[in-house]
């Protein structure tokens, strides 16, 4: 049986992943951080399934991850860790630092030092490339980051990168483009929405304020993104890939289609909220994912329509679940 141990397992991308490894054979661990217990849909984050061995594991230094190494000896190593992309790294860009580059090294180093053959794969972000002088971006697109989060995220992308080609190491980069499901975080714009749609719809809420309707973002849906870092590591050479769906879609549209989902019109109920602030956007991030296609011959199954529709039902049915749970108690 093959083991495979994934860093950050309780957020989106980690119980999607989880999911697809545990169908696959194998035996999965995952670390989360000590003050983190998980939770369910409408907190953004998701209780691993109880076959996953759970290790708690507060940005664990080269003496802890050795351990963690020596005590699993996993065949593959899946590092989704991370501070999320937010409006609030400036506030704590250390621990970002901390979280997103370092310790990527510390996974690398420590596989390097406990077993050269374990498969190693780096969730990378579209924000590495930042101000890109290209669109769309491909695998070799110069990184230009713009915020903490993506100058923490080119250093783990390119380290990964150095300990493949001066290490011999099996390290993989997946540069993720934004993607989405019903897991995702309360706080990125698309899950507002889908949870903003869902309670006005059941009389919960009269309004959705939010920021830019006209930003656009490449999107796609996560369960197809952890695919692709899976394939990763089943082929017979490492390389970094990018991850995208290759089509643009603005935050408007994505109100359009949510609302339009319920029988609303978005432009009823959707008010400007001051208070949303992104640093301005000079570069369109969409990515080209041509080489995954061909190499590992990864497609995107969840189209975008299909991937708004999914959020807001599932908002929907966990609001009622909520509220009949309210009415009723126990």
């Amino acid at each position: 049986m093959r083991r495979a141990l994934i860093t950050g397992i309780n957020g989106q991308d980690g119980s999607y992943l989880a999911e697809l490894l545990l169908n696959n054979g194998y035996r999965v661990i995952g670390t989360v951080r000590g003050n983190s217990t998980g939770g369910n849909n409408d907190s953004g984050t998701s209780q691993p399934a109880k076959t996953v061995e759970i290790v708690e594991s507060d940005a664990p230094g080269a003496c802890s991850i050795e351990g963690l190494l020596r005590k699993f000896r996993p065949d593959e190593v899946y590092n989704l860790a991370a501070r999320a992309s937010s409006n609030e790294l400036w506030d704590d860009p250390v621990s970002t630092g901390e979280s997103n580059a370092l310790a990527v090294v510390r996974w690398l180093d420590g596989i390097l030092r406990v077993d050269r053959r374990i498969r190693f794969v780096q969730a990378s972000s579209s924000e590495i490339f930042g101000d890109a002088k290209e669109t769309p971006q491909k695998e070799l697109t110069p990184l230009q980051p713009r915020n903490p989060y993506g100058v923490a995220k080119a250093f783990g992308h390119w380290i990964t990168t150095l300990y493949r080609e001066q290490r011999g190491l099996f390290a993989c980069s997946c540069i993720l483009y934004n993607h989405e499901s019903p897991r995702r975080g309360k706080e990125f714009v698309t899950r507002k929405i889908s949870r903003g749609v869902a309670m006005i719809k059941l009389g919960l809420a009269n309004e959705l304020p939010l920021g830019d309707l006209k930003a656009k973002r490449d999107w796609g849906f996560a369960g197809d993104y952890v695919r692709a870092m899976w394939l990763s590591l089943q082929q017979s050479a490492a390389d970094n890939y990018i991850v995208a769906t290759g089509e643009v879609h603005s935050v408007g549209e994505f109100c359009e289609i949510a609302f339009s989902h319920v029988g609303l019109k978005y432009e009823d109920y959707v008010v400007a909220d001051s208070g949303s602030h992104r640093s301005p956007e000079t570069t369109l991030l969409v990515g080209d994912a041509t080489k995954a296609k061909r190499v590992l011959g990864w497609r995107p199954s969840v189209k975008f329509q299909e991937l708004v529709a999914m959020m807001v039902d599932a908002d929907l049915q966990s609001l009622r679940e909520q509220t009949a749970s309210a009415n009723h108690p126990a």
